[in-house]
């Protein structure tokens, strides 16, 4: 097999595929290169190994960045709907769940047969697994020193992802390249991440691990901060659940989140219509919300004893009771970092990038997609949208 093409394209997941399925099919040599013994392991494990392959209502709105109208052109370019045409004509079952995110219904081999079936019919050239050990550009091009020899390619695509689950593969190759040629990184940090707290703190909620409930959550107070309505989930070392990891990508160190755990109700209003001759007990109401085990640990950590009947407390301890309902605070310490991560927020600084091929500007011939650039999703399918999307992008444009 030749060892020059047109394109070269670093790193065969989502992003990957996609880039190298679109480029191939315009007429283009194409190589698709990755150190991983397997194939799309990201791919393979998500959605519980359904693949939450993407979200029908994903839109700008739904991604972080420190550039933020950089994602709206690829998104406008490729939508949900045109990647579900493309599932559609490969005759994959799938199903809607929970607020837009789209499933198979069978295992996510299926997207991956899909991408790699894609990229057979442009034609595309397979380098796995194959390490790159040194990238050089020339009159000609990019000069690419790996594990199976020598490539050249006049233009190529960094799609390695971001650092997220390193223990199936992930590294900082990405950003490693982007610096070598002179191109700002956002920094990194994991997202889509369980936070943690310090331990002596979080002992009194270790024994709640495994409950889970429907919260409103919040942190920050600016335009950088995020808030949903998702389902909390406590563990040994602190919080889970959608809830958390969704404003985990929004959280930064040393700032409180704020959690309502009676997430459209005015407990308020509720605990005082309750009042008058009730015999009833605080925890009998709350379990009611809760779960039991997590209404009588709330009360000891709020110094009100589990036992005390509604009617012997004054309307200003319901009302403020009801206020802490509405707002616990807690600050975590950290996160439980890029093993657990979904993903990584920051990445290759977009304004050193055009939004319509993903090219560097001050470096021709070179560009980035997917998770390798700052733009982070929401978790439940956008993700997967922007990697599709930017690759798509970027395949038209070589």
């Amino acid at each position: 097999m030749s060892d020059s093409f047109d394109v070269a394209v670093i790193g065969a997941g989502a992003a990957g595929m996609m880039c190298a399925a679109v480029a191939g099919q315009r007429g283009l040599r194409v190589v698709l290169i990755d150190h991983a013994e397997k194939l799309a392991e990201k791919i393979r494990i998500s959605g519980g190994g359904r693949c939450n392959f993407t979200n029908i209502g994903s839109g700008p709105a739904n991604f972080l960045s420190e550039n933020p109208h950089f994602c709206r052109s690829a998104l406008a370019g490729y939508t949900p709907r045109d990647f579900l045409d493309l599932v559609r004509s490969h005759r994959i079952a799938w199903h809607e769940k929970h607020r837009g995110q789209l499933f198979c219904d069978e295992s996510s081999e299926a997207i991956i047969d899909m991408l790699r079936a894609e990229c057979g019919q442009g034609g595309v050239a397979w380098r796995m697994p194959c390490e790159v050990r040194e990238i050089a550009r020339g009159d000609a091009g990019y000069e690419l020193r790996t594990s199976l020899g020598l490539l050249r390619a006049a233009r190529l695509v960094i799609a390695t992802g971001g650092m997220a689950i390193p223990q199936m593969g992930a590294t900082d190759f990405g950003l490693r390249v982007a610096r070598q040629f002179g191109l700002k990184v956002v920094e990194p940090r994991p997202a889509l991440v369980p936070l943690t707290f310090d331990a002596a703190q979080w002992q009194p909620f270790a024994e709640l691990s495994g409950a889970a409930l429907e919260v409103d959550l919040q942190t920050g107070q600016d335009k950088t901060g995020g808030r949903f309505l998702e389902d909390l989930l406590f563990t040994h070392r602190g919080l889970s659940g959608p809830a958390i990891l969704q404003i985990s990508s929004y959280w930064n160190p040393g700032q409180p989140i704020g959690i309502d755990l009676a997430p459209q109700r005015d407990m308020a209003e509720e605990l005082l219509a309750l009042k008058p001759g009730s015999r009833q007990q605080l925890q009998t109401v709350l379990s009611e919300l809760w779960p039991r085990r997590l209404a009588e640990t709330w009360l000891r950590e709020a110094g009100v004893s589990a036992g005390a009947r509604l009617a012997d407390l004054p309307d200003k301890a319901l009302r403020e009771l009801a206020r802490r309902i509405h707002r616990w605070q807690l600050v975590p310490t950290g996160t439980a970092g890029y093993k657990k991560a979904e993903v990584m927020r920051g990445g290759v600084d977009t304004r050193g990038l055009d939004q319509k091929s993903m090219q560097a500007r001050a470096v021709p011939g070179l560009h980035f997609i997917g998770e390798t650039v700052d733009v982070t999703g929401w978790l439940g399918g956008y993700n997967f949208q922007w990697a599709w999307a930017s690759g798509v992008a970027c395949g038209r444009a070589l």
